[in-house]
């Protein structure tokens, strides 16, 4: 007889009282807003005068209060300090780092992690594709702000002005040039900027399908998306980018990898405490 299993088995065991209550919180998180005691237990599954005991103990913890004048329950101080310290600790890249590994199974890519560093948007963190034909990509590479879907992701919500003051500081970067080396070979030439008008038109076209694609911008046959990842005050805070081989790489907006890129940085938002889009 295995005598560790009994132990094991001990240690995973819950209180169930704890976890049935629970699902009185998890009714109240979900829907938002004050709630009666009646539909609380429905969402709950119990009768209200099961319900009432645990919201009289919620209640004595501070994880929830009584309005007065409607008898509504509504979270409450311990609660809301609960949910504060959650935010504070939150680490986007160490949330998103096990999910771009998933991710990068699913949709057979290499998938990137990209913050808004000093230069732009910048790879902090990398999962490979699980292919023999993928394509890689290195800590520390800055995404060009025009021409790549990190860059219009993040250029899509971060600050319009902001975005447009970086725009113009790489055309006068441009200007200041007095020659470009040819590209290396499989690179594309050099393409002027686009205007303030043409990008605006850009980066509200990923706005619209809440992401943005390349093909064959940077290197030739290579296609990326990428996808946002706000924070609970509604910025953006990551940029995750699937990478690949053009002739395999499916960039139409509501494709597979597409349609697994917004789920996955839609979960990450949740996580950090974005409200659904």
């Amino acid at each position: 007889m295995n005598e560790a299993q009994p132990d094991a088995d001990r240690a995973q065991r819950g209180i169930q009282s704890i976890e049935v209550g629970g699902q009185l919180l998890r009714a109240l998180v979900h829907h938002g807003r004050p709630m009666a005691l009646k539909d609380l237990a429905r969402e709950a599954d119990m009768t209200p005068a099961k319900a009432h005991p645990y919201m009289v103990s919620f209640g004595r913890l501070g994880l929830i209060e009584q309005d007065r004048a409607s008898g509504h329950y509504l979270l409450g101080p311990l609660a809301l300090q609960l949910g504060l310290i959650s935010l504070q600790q939150a680490d986007p890249v160490h949330i998103a780092t096990p999910a771009i590994a998933q991710l990068a199974q699913q949709t057979g890519h290499t998938i990137a992690l990209a913050v808004w560093g000093a230069r732009g948007a910048t790879i902090v963190r990398t999962a490979e594709s699980p292919s023999p034909v993928h394509v890689n990509m290195r800590h520390g590479t800055v995404f060009s702000l025009t021409n790549t879907a990190s860059g219009r992701v993040f250029a899509a919500y971060l600050d319009a002005e902001r975005v447009r003051e970086l725009l113009e500081a790489e055309r006068q970067r441009q200007k200041q040039r007095k020659a470009e080396p040819a590209p290396p070979a499989g690179m594309p030439p050099v393409q002027p900027l686009p205007s303030w008008a043409d990008f605006e038109r850009q980066l509200q076209e990923v706005r619209a399908h809440g992401i943005s694609r390349s093909d064959g911008e940077v290197i030739e046959g290579v296609s990326a998306m990428a996808a946002p990842v706000f924070d609970h005050t509604g910025a953006i805070v990551l940029a995750i980018t699937a990478i690949g081989p053009a002739g395999i790489f499916d960039t139409t907006w509501d494709g597979a990898i597409g349609t697994a890129l917004k789920g996955c940085a839609d979960a990450v938002s949740q996580r950090l405490g974005a409200s659904r889009r």
